[in-house]
């Protein structure tokens, strides 16, 4: 599968390591069960229910003047995610690898990056991307979109747990704060709508002008305040989220690690303390995933420069192993 000018590494080996365990007890660890597969070896008898796929850039983050260094982070997800014990069944997961943004060129590296997920959704692999910046949601949804294209079932809504509403009008060149915007104006080309939920939207961190753009393409939103993991606020963002929902066929989840406290997620270009737990966004996957129509999901913007004890990663890679568990 020839990418159009980016830089495409299959999986590696050497991310995936970690502790012997008996043989005679059977495999035990992440790293014991992942499979390595290049892309091009994915065809009709390729049997892999979920795929991880990296897409290793930041100049997105460098755009939007924030700090880089989430290039490092698929790698560091996969090391952490290695040491992890396997409690799935039955299910085969492979790294196909990474897409790599070449010197400052992320657009060649998000045409790839999307080339590769439609692919996996052709083939009906469910995808976990990590990354890397925020960036890599245009992408992704585009290629998500591209795999539907012949299909009567192809309106996907976005679900982004996040402080930022990722709105910001394309100036000179896209960012990491401009993906959302971007699939709102492309799909506008076409005739197109896309239902958009945000969950944990700091105000101090979005301008006026971003809650009104919010407001003028009608996208709905939690404020960080009410995402508590008590059982009435939590049913409170299920209701409103029933008929999202139901309004699409499918459901694209990202997920950014800077939406989390930071007190859970320090290794971020833009930590705030006044995020979400884990265990907020755990249950809401839970839910979210009950309805059986999640496609893919991805984590962004962990910056392994800038983590502490590994915490953001390895919230990260529980996060991998997390949404494995549900499908």
């Amino acid at each position: 599968m020839k990418l159009l000018e980016a830089d495409y590494h299959p999986g590696q080996r050497i991310y995936w390591t970690g502790r012997k365990s008996n043989p005679d007890i059977g495999k035990q660890y992440w790293y014991q069960e992942i499979e390595l597969l290049d892309i091009d070896e994915l065809n009709e008898n390729t049997k892999i229910d979920v795929a991880i796929l990296g897409y290793v850039c930041d100049e997105g983050v460098r755009r939007n003047l924030g700090r880089v260094g989430a290039e490092q982070g698929p790698r560091v997800i996969r090391e952490r995610l290695a040491k992890l014990p396997i409690h799935f069944e039955q299910t085969r997961i492979a790294d196909f690898g990474d897409v790599i943004c070449i010197e400052e060129d992320m657009e060649s590296c998000q045409q790839g990056f999307s080339q590769i997920i439609s692919k996996l959704i052709s083939k009906k692999v469910f995808p976990i991307a990590i990354g890397g910046g925020h960036d890599m949601a245009y992408s992704h949804y585009m290629g998500i979109k591209k795999a539907l294209k012949n299909s009567e079932k192809n309106k996907v809504g976005i679900i982004n747990f996040d402080a930022h509403f990722d709105l910001r009008p394309v100036e000179r060149k896209s960012n990491s704060g401009t993906p959302i915007n971007q699939i709102i104006t492309d799909l506008k080309k076409t005739g197109e709508t896309v239902d958009y939920f945000a969950i944990g939207i700091q105000q101090q961190s979005n301008t006026k002008e971003l809650f009104n753009i919010a407001k003028n393409e009608n996208v709905e939103y939690v404020i960080n305040f009410d995402c508590e993991s008590s059982a009435s606020e939590m049913l409170a963002i299920q209701e409103k989220l029933i008929p999202f929902i139901a309004n699409n066929d499918y459901l694209y989840i990202t997920i950014d690690l800077d939406g989390f406290s930071s007190a859970y997620a320090p290794g971020v270009s833009a930590p705030s303390p006044l995020g979400f737990t884990p265990y907020f966004v755990f249950k809401m996957l839970r839910f979210l995933f009950a309805s059986n129509k999640v496609i893919s999901c991805d984590i962004a913007e962990l910056n392994p420069t800038l983590d502490r004890d590994n915490l953001t990663a390895n919230l990260a890679a529980k996060l991998v192993d997390f949404i494995v568990s549900l499908k």
